[in-house]
């Protein structure tokens, strides 16, 4: 587990299925919330430090069964414990706002049980080499079908994921929901199939509420 001090800042998550719109949400709450005067961090993972960018090259491109999810687990949580500790929790140790596109949620559902039955040897990881959840998770609920053809049409080399195909996406999408329900303290449930201006008025809502 990664030592620290109690952090002053707030962490909050964005997660969902492919083309859910996690990312576009994101900027879009980092800018509301720098102009309302907070310091602000915006990141992503994988990625987010340069180790955990290499990594993220690593397990988002190339052929869908170059990695086993065991060996996918260890990889996104080495990623994980460097972008922990060289990004997140500095800039929460300053008080900042630090906003992520997915976090170990995504590696509960993509290894820890969308492609195999995983999810003990997660939280056992995660524990050991994190140990640390978000305040806040904004879970960005999507058709399958539409959030996957959102995804391919972005074209992009780190399609990796999204060659499994739209079951995959089912799995995961019931998965997601699953664990807004395990964890109802820190997951807020918004509705990703209106238009991104009402989605982002909701998201906004949330937050503001969670930060005062």
């Amino acid at each position: 587990m990664i030592s620290r001090t109690r952090d002053t800042g707030f962490f909050i998550t964005f997660e969902g299925i492919d083309g859910s719109g996690k990312s576009t949400q994101s900027k879009r709450l980092a800018a509301h919330l720098r102009a309302s005067g907070h310091e602000v961090v915006e990141t992503r993972e994988p990625g987010g430090s340069p180790g955990a960018e290499e990594i993220r090259a690593l397990v988002l491109q190339g052929d869908p069964d170059r990695w086993s999810a065991e060996t996918e687990i260890l990889l996104f949580t080495a990623a994980r414990r460097d972008h922990m500790e060289r990004l997140i929790l500095p800039a929460l140790a300053d008080g900042k706002i630090v906003i992520c596109d997915r976090f170990a949620d995504s590696t509960r559902m993509y290894q820890g049980l969308s492609r195999g039955d995983l999810r003990q040897v997660v939280d056992t990881l995660h524990e050991l080499m994190i140990g640390r959840e978000p305040d806040l998770t904004v879970l960005i609920d999507m058709d399958p079908a539409i959030g996957l053809s959102r995804a391919l049409s972005r074209q992009t080399a780190d399609e990796r994921f999204e060659a499994f195909g739209e079951d995959l996406q089912t799995r995961m999408r019931a998965g997601f929901l699953a664990l807004a329900q395990e964890f109802k303290a820190r997951f807020r449930l918004v509705d990703g199939g209106r238009d991104a201006d009402s989605v982002a008025a909701e998201v906004i809502k949330i937050v503001d509420q969670a930060l005062a």
